[in-house]
């Protein structure tokens, strides 16, 4: 009798979450957000080390200029204006170190072209057919979910004809077929790491669209993920929806194949009209509503669903000048040699305390992407690579996993590491004021994240597209969004998490992406300090002098 009621309850607040939250709180609904970490976002979340700010989930989002998808989505959700923006460095957000070379890739596909073109004179033709290629197919793929109608049906095999020429190919496939300068093809294929698949196993079209999002350069937000996290909250609150912390669900309430609300720990019950859950499908089936109330087909589904990537991330402080060592806003993706696939077979079928420093490796510093976080003197960083989350199988006993042994392993794995920072950043040993790693039982504990995976389901063939997990579940009132149901990242989550609202509205998502005209995002370099406003040299200066009263 005194259980509180809501029209939604959302579990988690990811990007994916939130977003959806925030087009239901829009549309008149009473909506409840729940959390079981203390803080929000999920891998959007950031969170302080000594002092010093982290993300990791958050190194990069793309299509944020004025009339872009992503710059358009802020403005629909109504939280642009409480963002600001930097732009990475547009000569290049992302340096190659592959082997002894160094290329970087610039902003714009034109600039992209060029560049590597100079490069490899003898790959120009076949360079320009395939980013060519690569802009077609992601534009296709694009222009699948807008397909209304029975004309555009019709039409739609003359339409996407690329996609249907090239949809069902691997990337290592197509690339082979266009490119043949192996040192080419790893540039091109670099930016395999923001899916998690080697060229041989990655969907040729899942990279175009990644490949695609950051062509006309790469953004980061002030304050980190945890900016875009407050800028969500806001606006969730200022449309009187709630979200609550530290609230782990337990159970989602099934009666004759209705969802009906949710249990907390300690059991505690909240009941809604739909329940829509921002966990993985593994957790939210199998743990939360639990296989007596799943269908024969889905389980089967459940039992051959594999997870992405699981990774390995350093956050490091280092009290030196980066700069000097030439570090900038740019990423660094560090490879041993130019053969991506055998780099990731190495990666996750070798001992991970064999070696001293990883095959490969993605550096960022977010001191120089966030200008406005420099404390004078110290740069943070994050570093990931990846590893088969088997590797820390050894700590899956009961209870908590922290021990003497647990801390030794992470500590052989700084190290080695700090083996690589130093190759990029000479000196850097000698100035780490901390160094923390974060493990796959990190991201199982604060993101619950089956088996540790930082993109949801992995993106192979059979679990895209029409084979990947749909919004609208089996069960009455329960849907999903995130990273596993049509795509990952922060962009695409949050793009998805307007579908599932759109859904629960029984609405077209383009009736709730109308950009609201008195939104307006902020950009500024990150590269060029005359283009910063006062409030945030302010800001810059203000950081510096709290900083030096506390040394």
């Amino acid at each position: 009798m005194n259980a509180e009621e809501f029209d939604t309850i959302v579990i988690g607040s990811g990007a994916g979450g939130l977003a959806s939250a925030i087009c239901l709180a829009k549309a008149g609904q009473k909506v409840l957000v729940l959390e079981q970490h203390y803080v929000p976002g999920g891998w959007c979340h950031s969170f302080h080390l000594n002092g010093q700010r982290f993300s990791p989930g958050v190194h990069y989002i793309g299509l944020i200029d004025d009339g872009q998808s992503t710059n358009n989505l802020y403005k629909a959700l109504g939280v642009a204006n409480e963002l600001v923006f930097f732009r990475m460095n547009p000569k290049g957000y992302e340096h190659c170190w592959i082997g002894d070379q160094k290329i970087d890739m610039p902003a714009g596909i034109d600039a992209l072209y060029e560049s590597l073109a100079q490069r490899f004179p003898h790959e120009k033709e076949n360079l320009k057919k395939y980013l060519d290629l690569v802009e077609r197919v992601n534009k296709q793929v694009q222009l699948i979910p807008k397909m209304k109608g029975f004309w555009d049906h019709l039409t739609i095999p003359f339409r996407t004809k690329d996609m249907g020429k090239y949809g069902l190919f691997s990337l290592k496939r197509v690339i082979d077929w266009h490119i043949k300068d192996p040192l080419l093809k790893s540039i091109l294929n670099i930016q395999c790491g923001d899916h998690g698949l080697p060229p041989s196993q990655a969907s040729f079209p899942v990279h175009c669209v990644v490949m695609y999002h950051y062509f006309s350069g790469a953004f980061y937000p002030m304050g980190g993920g945890a900016g875009i996290v407050k800028a969500m909250t806001n606006a969730l609150k200022k449309l009187g929806g709630e979200i609550r912390v530290k609230q782990n669900v337990t159970k989602i309430i099934i009666e004759n194949k209705i969802a009906k609300g949710v249990e907390l720990e300690g059991g505690k019950r909240i009941y809604a009209k739909n329940i829509l859950s921002n966990a993985d499908p593994s957790n939210t089936y199998l743990n939360l509503v639990g296989k007596e109330n799943l269908s024969n087909k889905l389980f089967k589904k459940l039992s051959n669903t594999k997870y992405s990537v699981t990774s390995l991330i350093l956050f490091l402080t280092l009290d030196m000048d980066v700069k000097k060592a030439g570090i900038d806003s740019g990423n660094i993706w560090s490879l041993k040699n130019e053969n991506i696939d055998e780099l990731d077979n190495e990666l996750k079928n070798t001992d991970i305390l064999d070696g001293t420093e990883f095959p490969a490796l993605f550096i960022s510093c977010s001191t120089l992407k966030d200008p406005s976080s420099f404390n004078g003197r110290y740069y943070n960083f994050e570093a990931v690579t990846f590893i088969d989350n088997a590797s820390f199988d050894k700590f899956n006993h009961k209870g908590d996993y922290h021990s003497e042994a647990y801390a030794k392993y992470k500590e052989i794995i700084i190290q080695k590491f700090l083996n690589n920072i130093e190759k990029v950043i000479p000196g850097a040993k000698q100035h780490v004021v901390h160094a923390e790693l974060g493990t796959p039982k990190t991201n199982q504990r604060y993101i619950k994240a089956t088996d540790g995976n930082v993109y949801g389901t992995e993106k192979k063939f059979n679990q895209i597209g029409a084979f990947s997990f749909k919004c609208k579940s089996e069960i009455s009132n329960l849907y999903l969004c995130g990273a596993s149901t049509v795509s990952h990242g922060v962009a695409g989550a949050a793009h998805f998490g307007v579908e599932a609202a759109a859904q629960i509205l029984n609405v077209k998502s383009a009736t709730l992406m109308q950009a609201d005209k008195n939104q307006k995002l902020r950009i500024y370099d990150a590269e060029n300090e005359d283009s910063w406003p006062d409030f945030i040299k302010s800001k810059i200066e203000n950081k510096k002098r709290r900083f030096n009263q506390t040394i």
